[in-house]
This record gives structure tokens, C-alpha cells and sequence, in this order.
């Protein structure tokens, strides 16, 4: 399966719920991750990535 944004899971652009379904996970779960990751280091910079992603990722 492609990595694709997902257009019926998503909350803002559907990025973490592509990234979900890719990799079997629940797409809740994978949000939290993610924000988590983006808040408790500095060595991630979320927001930039997940606009990084949401241009380079193909709509479903």
C-alpha cells in the first residue's frame, strides 16, 4: 500500500491518518504520537514536517 493522505480519516490534512493506515496503526494513537514527539523535543520540528508532508504526500 502507498503512503497517501487519508480523505475520509483526517482531522486537518489527513497526513497522520495516511501514516496510520500505512502502517496498520489506529490513527488516534498516531496523533498523539505525533504531537507528543513534536512537543517533548526540539529535535522535531512537527509542524514544519507535517506541512513538508502534506505537499509531498498523494491524495488517496
Amino acid at each position: 500500500m502507498a503512503l497517501t493522505r487519508s480523505s475520509n480519516d483526517r482531522i486537518i490534512a489527513g497526513v497522520c491518518g495516511g501514516i496510520a493506515r500505512h502502517l496498520g496503526w489506529n490513527p488516534t494513537l498516531t496523533r498523539i504520537i505525533y504531537v507528543a514527539a513534536s512537543i517533548f523535543s526540539a529535535a522535531f520540528p512537527g509542524i514544519l514536517f507535517y506541512i513538508i508532508l502534506y505537499f509531498l504526500m498523494p491524495r488517496e
